[in-house]
């Protein structure tokens, strides 16, 4: 597919990995890990698992649990077993988070940390996990909120619209696309879910390398395939574009505001 917004392969995971992990993912993916490991569950489910951040976290706050981390792109979890040693108990899998394979009520909890926007049928999944969870079971994952609350992202879109205003690459749009709350909640409520809790997060972030952050933001995603295909400018040169526009916007170190949102939902007891 051209513009395949969930293709994370051939160098996009390390660069995902190392130029974004720290900056985007890496504290969210600890407080969600801290909101789990509260019910202590002892068999846990990781869909959309990418490189292990949020893996990681969730090994380091329950020890005792055993994860399966699932994802849909091999690479993606060839760099995240990497984070882990022998005997952690850890089971990585390619799975689709809409065709889960396993049986129902496997799992005491599930997480997934900046992955339900990439979903192509987000309400199928939400069925998935639900049946999946055992009754009791609690479902907590996040999802970006919009450009206007995540102003990094909203200054590459700008670029992209710049260099290709008729054929704009679609990535940008997506994972700040889905951040309306009442829909997310009805959708979980037709699924099954209840008890939903949703929490805004704002973390204010200073960026010291904005070169290896540009990096991240134009290679560490589909969008670097994106360009490729519709040419017109090297990645390079249009990395070289958006730390500049990194630069000017937020300064050098760059200090920006990011904004998630949070979602909490619970498979009924009953």
């Amino acid at each position: 597919m051209r513009d395949n917004p969930a293709g994370f392969t051939g160098g996009i995971p390390e660069n995902y990995d190392r130029h974004l992990g720290p900056v985007l993912f890496a504290d969210y993916a600890r407080d969600l890990a801290g909101r789990i490991a509260g019910d202590r569950p002892a068999r846990l489910l990781e869909t959309a698992s990418g490189t292990g951040i949020v893996t990681r976290a969730l090994r380091d706050a329950i020890p005792g649990a055993h994860i399966t981390a699932t994802d849909l792109n091999p690479p993606m979890l060839d760099v995240a077993r990497a984070k882990f040693r022998t005997g952690e108990q850890i089971d990585f899998k390619v799975a689709d988070a809409g065709a889960l394979p396993f049986a129902d009520g496997s799992f005491d909890a599930a997480a997934c940390q900046f992955g339900v926007m990439f979903f192509t049928d987000k309400d199928r999944s939400y069925r998935e996990v639900h049946r999946v969870l055992r009754p009791g079971g609690r479902y907590v994952f996040s999802v970006w909120d919009a450009h206007s609350r995540n102003a990094f992202a909203a200054s590459v879109a700008g670029l992209i619209k710049e260099h290709f205003p008729t054929d704009t690459p679609p990535f940008y749009e997506i994972p700040f696309g889905y951040h309306r709350i009442d829909p997310i909640k009805d959708s979980l409520e037709a699924a099954g879910f209840t008890a939903i809790r949703v929490n805004v997060l704002p973390i204010d972030k200073v960026v010291e390398d904005i070169a290896g952050f540009s990096r991240g933001l134009v290679f560490g995603n589909p969008l670097i395939d994106q360009i490729k295909a519709r040419g017109g400018i090297a990645p390079e040169a249009f990395r070289a574009e958006a730390e500049a526009a990194l630069r000017r916007s937020f300064g050098s170190p760059a200090r920006t505001r990011l904004q998630a949102i949070l979602v909490e939902a619970q498979k009924p007891a009953g």
